[in-house]
């Protein structure tokens, strides 16, 4: 399905708007632009899953934390897998090849637009990120929103081939999230009795276990702590 013309919907007309940018801009900014779009931002989003994971295994429930940052980049991996076919359906030439003027950033690109592998990549990350722990995860998709900008910046991609990607990847690590905590939540409890437990929880960590009947559940039926106790924080991440 090629799209061709030139500025003469929403689409074209928001994708001359932000590649216009990069022609007025200093030449530096171009290049940093490139090695964050193509790069740098998922870095990033490998330092904060790193990040993530030092956190939830001083979590009260730290191999739940520790599943959903492991369902991730599992997630990110399927939803490129699902863009397969989405774009050998959908077909569509990269927006240099059907629109004149543009300020192409990153040559060599050959394949079909839609969707963004990068964009799905990154929101994937994000969301899987922000599932596992919210303040590192609301990080995480301010970078692959990012991420998404810079791909309309460099002329690789329409804006939405970008949209396109954040559906895609959101949609795949939300909707499987339930099966993929019922299987690699049971794994990283396994793990975290073996002698690679502290891949999985700190030495310190509290451990959430269900008291029996009468033993001392709290005002609210919750589950008592053992090690260091202190109460739950469910809003700090999914394993608090």
């Amino acid at each position: 399905m090629p799209v061709a013309g030139g500025g003469s919907n929403p689409d074209d007309s928001l994708l001359y708007e932000i590649n216009g940018l990069a022609k007025s801009a200093p030449h530096w900014v171009d290049r940093a632009m490139e090695f964050i779009g193509e790069y740098g931002i998922i870095v990033g989003l490998a330092v904060l899953m790193l990040c993530a994971w030092w956190s939830v295994r001083r979590s009260d429930d730290a191999p739940a934390g520790t599943a959903a940052l492991l369902w991730a980049p599992v997630a990110a991996g399927l939803a490129l897998l699902v863009n397969i076919p989405i774009r050998g359906f959908v077909r569509r030439p990269r927006p240099f090849l059907d629109h004149q003027g543009l300020e192409v950033l990153v040559k060599g690109k050959t394949d079909f637009s839609f969707v963004s592998d990068h964009s799905t990549l990154a929101m994937a990350l994000g969301v899987g990120l922000f599932v596992a722990h919210r303040k590192y995860g609301l990080i995480g998709i301010g970078l692959a929103l990012l991420e998404g900008f810079s791909r309309v910046y460099l002329g690789v991609h329409y804006p939405t081939d970008v949209i396109g990607g954040f559906a895609l990847g959101t949609a795949v690590t939300l909707l499987l999230a339930p099966l993929a905590m019922m299987l690699l939540t049971p794994l990283t409890r396994r793990i975290a009795g073996t002698r690679a437990g502290r891949l999985v929880r700190s030495a310190g960590a509290p451990v959430a276990v269900v008291p029996a009947a009468g033993s001392g559940e709290d005002a609210d039926g919750g589950a008592a702590l053992t090690g260091p106790g202190r109460p739950r924080h469910h809003d700090r991440d999914l394993a608090a």
